[in-house]
């Protein structure tokens, strides 16, 4: 029994969870929160519907990537300098029509 079978996936489902794993910013996590599929069975799926040369260079680019385990993932606790509008701030001394 194939996967997808164990997992009762359509193709579609397949063809974005596949997606999903391909992504580097996507974790196995994310993929077994939305599919029910671990990591394992991930990559078993990815084994067998990827060409032989596509599934090493994702096994080279995943492995050991902490952005493909959520518990790895070092999110950074700053916040952004800038408002919500997108511009800079500024201070009332750096008006730009001062001469």
């Amino acid at each position: 029994m194939s996967v997808a079978d164990t997992y009762n996936l359509s193709k579609e489902d397949v063809t974005r969870l596949i997606g999903m794993a391909w992504e580097d910013d996507v974790p196995f996590e994310a993929i077994e929160a939305q599919y029910g599929v671990p990591e394992d069975d991930v990559i078993t799926l990815m084994r067998r519907h990827l060409k032989p040369s596509s599934w090493r260079l994702w096994r080279e680019r995943v492995g050991g990537r902490p952005t493909k385990h959520a518990a790895k993932r070092r999110l950074s606790k700053s916040t952004s300098r800038r408002p919500p509008n997108g511009r800079p701030p500024t201070s009332p001394d750096a008006s730009p029509h001062r001469a």
